[in-house]
């Protein structure tokens, strides 16, 4: 049995975008296929980013860790059954911010010169994470941000996931960039981070 080689028709995968979309980077002029957008001929810069999300933890998650109503613990002391939770998550974060390009196809692979995954009290009941992200190279580092403090609290659920599923991951948002074309530096109360 011979196999003919179908080609992919408009719109099987996904629809094509109208023409006042073609500003759009990773989309083909034709709005017809998504593509890698080219980075030669960029100069290369000093990129960082930072993104931060919040984990949530119920009062079930809080009695496991023993935090109680008196002085805040320190994150390092944390941990579960299956150890230390903060530096796991740490660790778990940055290698994710190394392999950001593996899981997201249009992102270019990167040799990343710094990566800070901080993880600090909130509030009583709320952790925040932060992803700070460094590379010398004509594109910028914001998904390896996001990538990077997203996995970190995924990890923190991992850890914490027998005590209870009502953990919450939220807010999940990139909080500055610089070194590109465009500054970033979200402003106002949302930019509070306690463990900066």
């Amino acid at each position: 049995m011979v196999l003919r080689r179908l080609a992919p028709r408009p719109g099987r995968y996904f629809r094509a975008f109208p023409r006042s979309f073609s500003g759009l980077t990773h989309i083909s002029d034709d709005g017809q296929r998504p593509q890698m957008v080219s980075i030669t001929g960029k100069v290369a810069t000093v990129r960082e980013a930072t993104a931060q999300c919040i984990i949530e933890l119920p009062q079930e998650t809080l009695e496991a860790l023993g935090v109680g109503e008196g002085p805040m613990h320190d994150t390092s002391t944390l941990a579960s059954k299956k150890g230390p939770v903060v530096s796991t998550a740490i660790i778990a974060g940055v290698m994710a911010a190394k392999r950001t390009s593996d899981t997201l196809p249009f992102c270019h692979p990167l040799p990343l010169e710094a990566v800070d995954v901080d993880i600090s009290w909130l509030s009583r009941s709320e952790l925040c994470v932060q992803c700070s992200v460094r590379v010398t190279h004509a594109t910028g580092v914001e998904m390896e941000a996001l990538t990077g403090a997203s996995v970190a609290a995924l990890c923190v659920y991992d850890m914490l996931k027998a005590s209870s599923h009502d953990i919450i991951i939220k807010d999940l948002r990139l909080m500055s960039k610089s070194g590109g074309k465009r500054r970033y530096e979200r402003v106002g109360a949302d930019s509070e981070h306690p463990g900066k």
